[in-house]
């Protein structure tokens, strides 16, 4: 069996994470790693956890997707 793509969920409201986890965990090649609620959140959970995936918003507070993303 192949590895599951792990993705790592980025967004500041957590009924949005609950969804995208939601909707990700009915696939079975990918497995969400983890949970960020921001640019800076993100930025460690990525050097913590690896993702082959990041879905990130764009708009949060302290850290924006686009600063996080650079």
């Amino acid at each position: 069996m192949a590895e599951k793509i792990g993705v790592l969920v980025v967004d500041d409201h957590p009924v949005v994470r609950k969804g995208i986890r939601s909707l990700l965990a009915e696939e079975s090649d990918i497995q969400v790693v983890g949970e960020a609620v921001n640019g800076l959140d993100a930025i460690e959970k990525v050097e913590l956890l690896a993702p082959d995936v990041i879905l990130m918003d764009l708009v949060m507070p302290q850290m924006n997707g686009v600063e996080a993303i650079q």
